[in-house]
């Protein structure tokens, strides 16, 4: 069987030649086979700190630069695990009304799911329901039905971004309106202590009792993952 696997898209900082205004580049997103958009990248063209090459805080660019894992390694989250929530669009109110929304108690378990969920196919050597049986979807499911009361919604902050296409020798330049062109995207940075992180997940792990009764190889699997989830997470 094979083994699942997950694509996951990094986003690359390049800046201008200094005698240019500063930019900062970022990849398409958007996974299309069938277009060359793969290629494009996103050029940082405002901000909500102004200007597109000062004064966009660190977590920002470290979460371009990578993931929220490379957030945690600044000495301003040290003991905290970060969750990033992220939204695109064209209509700033909207997008804006999102953001100042954005909650602990409504957003941030479907970040810990996809973390958590992330972790246990990363250890999986077939699917996930086939390697823990329904261990596996239990612990989705309290994960995502877990209250999170201690984490904190810390910063927001928003870049306006313009699409600079990819054009080969091949192909004509491409005619794609103006407004198809810029888009806003907004990030929430979110906190919480890994050590009371990792006791509700370790809490959760212990209390899951399946109705079906593990295979001999599932329980070795489950157990695995129960002495080392934490390892890469």
């Amino acid at each position: 069987m094979k083994k699942h696997a997950l694509l996951w898209l990094t986003v690359i900082l390049f800046a201008a030649c200094s005698s240019q205004k500063k930019v900062i580049f970022l990849p398409d997103s958007t996974q299309n086979t069938q277009e060359s958009s793969l290629l494009d990248s996103w050029q940082i063209i405002e901000s909500q700190s102004g200007s597109a090459d000062a004064g966009i805080p660190e977590w920002v660019r470290c979460y371009m630069n990578g993931n929220a894992e490379e957030i945690e390694a600044l000495d301003a989250y040290y003991g905290k695990y970060v969750f990033i929530g992220k939204t695109r669009g064209d209509n700033f109110s909207a997008l804006q009304q999102w953001a100042n929304r954005f909650t602990v108690e409504q957003d941030l378990p479907r970040l810990v799911v996809r973390r958590v969920e992330r972790r246990l196919v990363a250890a999986a050597v077939l699917y996930p329901d086939d390697e823990y049986g329904e261990y596996f979807a239990q612990m989705i499911k309290k994960i995502s039905d877990e209250e999170y009361p201690e984490a904190v919604k810390e910063q927001t902050f928003w870049t306006k971004q313009k699409k600079i296409p990819v054009v080969t020798e091949d192909d004509a330049e491409p005619e794609v309106p103006q407004a198809a062109l810029e888009r806003y995207e907004f990030l929430v940075l979110i906190t919480i202590s890994k050590d009371l992180l990792q006791a509700k997940i370790q809490n959760i792990m212990a209390g899951i009792k399946p109705a079906a009764t593990p295979t001999k190889d599932q329980a070795a699997a489950i157990n695995r993952i129960r002495q080392a989830f934490f390892e890469g997470f």
